[in-house]
């Protein structure tokens, strides 16, 4: 990789920190898991640096909460967290941005807001769900039925965080663009 991809991811993982400087919101009805801002970050990244580098980005964030920084919303690091019931949902970052990027990419020269509306939330919320229910209904032997129906409660914020990051990533792409199209490779 280059210098400059390198200080992509680098700014990127701290993008993913300071997301988190936003207090957690926590629900009674799910397992003590916080809405956070955070979730934004694999959506951010993947359509703002593309498939490899958004993957980077957020799997050097997750490394730097393991070892112990408290760059988690609420000040919360360690890798206990990851064991915890948000982990599911952590591990899902970097798969959330690859993919995220990679449909950014291919639909680059016809990518709009719907569109890429659409990416976000298959990735960012249809994926960061997979890895994170999946991971709920093992760690606390509940249904598949029950980890979906208290995942509801935060549709509406997600799907809110899927339009901030999409109207982001497009005001970044035309004024800075950093994926560049399959055709022009």
């Amino acid at each position: 990789m280059k210098t400059k991809d390198l200080t992509y991811i680098a700014l990127f993982a701290a993008l993913y920190a300071t997301l988190g400087f936003f207090p957690p919101i926590f629900l009674p009805f799910f397992l003590g898991l916080p809405i956070t801002a955070q979730s934004m970050g694999p959506m951010l990244a993947g359509s703002i640096l593309g498939a490899k580098r958004g993957a980077a980005a957020s799997a050097l964030f997750l490394f730097l909460v393991a070892i112990g920084l408290p760059l988690l919303a609420g000040g919360r690091g360690g890798i206990g967290v990851f064991l915890g019931a948000g982990g599911g949902y952590m591990i899902s970052y970097p798969f959330a941005a690859f993919f995220i990027g990679l449909m950014v990419k291919l639909f680059w020269q016809r990518l709009n807001f719907i569109k890429l509306v659409i990416i976000n939330s298959v990735g960012g919320i249809g994926i960061v769900y997979l890895f994170g229910i999946f991971w709920i209904v093992y760690l606390s032997k509940i249904s598949l039925f029950t980890a979906l129906t208290m995942s509801l409660g935060f549709m509406i914020g997600d799907f809110l965080k899927v339009l901030i990051a999409s109207f982001i990533a497009l005001t970044v792409k035309k004024s800075v663009p950093l994926i560049i199209s399959s055709k022009k490779q």
